[in-house]
């Protein structure tokens, strides 16, 4: 990679602006955070489209727009601790390791999780931390977290992983309403109650349970 800024990034950080993107802080982590480094070799020339695309083990890696979308959700400060549900190809994590103290993702595919820590290797993130798991169940042995952020469509509210949010957190994550999946937005206030906010439709692939795959 050249020490010049890419123009491609530069392209797609102007487009997400468009699109409605504007907390600085977060189009400033995706202007850092390359995404060719997260795409697969045959789809290097659409790395820098605002578009979702397939990766290992049935994945995919997340349009550019959501993953901003999700991040000015959180609504983060370098003294956030972050659990990441679905680390996929890494991009997500890396943008949130930008802007947050530390980040906890967990990956059920062993294949997806190791690509990712090579991601976050070559680009010197040394603020994430990974797990192959079940991503249903969280971290509760680091919980709880100032944010947590799900990856993957849920059939419900995402109690459990819920539980694992400090007063004061917030979480985003897509749930399964019917035929459509929206992004809800989850504020846990200081005494403890849950505060629910729809944001937009989105489309990801299911959030799994069950034991961790041998992929």
């Amino acid at each position: 990679m050249s020490g010049g800024p890419d123009i491609r990034i530069i392209q797609l950080v102007m487009a997400l602006r468009s699109a409605g993107l504007s907390d600085k802080a977060v189009l400033g982590a995706i202007e850092r955070t390359p995404r060719d480094v997260f795409v697969p070799q045959g789809f290097q020339d659409q790395a820098y489209e605002n578009r979702p695309l397939p990766i290992d083990c049935g994945q995919t890696i997340s349009q550019p727009f959501v993953v901003g979308a999700m991040t000015q959700a959180l609504k983060l400060d370098d003294r956030c601790k972050v659990l990441e549900i679905g680390t996929g190809s890494g991009y997500q994590a890396a943008v949130l390791a930008r802007l947050a103290r530390r980040v906890y993702t967990v990956e059920r595919y062993r294949t997806l999780s190791k690509e990712a820590e090579a991601r976050f290797a070559e680009l010197r993130l040394s603020n994430i931390v990974q797990r192959i798991g079940d991503g249903a169940l969280g971290w509760p042995e680091q919980a709880p977290f100032d944010r947590i952020i799900v990856t993957a469509a849920a059939p419900e509210r995402p109690d459990g992983l819920l539980e694992q949010l400090k007063p004061g957190g917030i979480a985003v994550a897509p749930v399964q309403q019917g035929k459509v999946q929206t992004l809800i937005r989850y504020t846990r206030d200081d005494a403890g109650d849950l505060h629910e906010e729809a944001l937009f439709d989105v489309r990801f692939v299911p959030l799994v349970s069950g034991a961790a795959r041998a992929l």
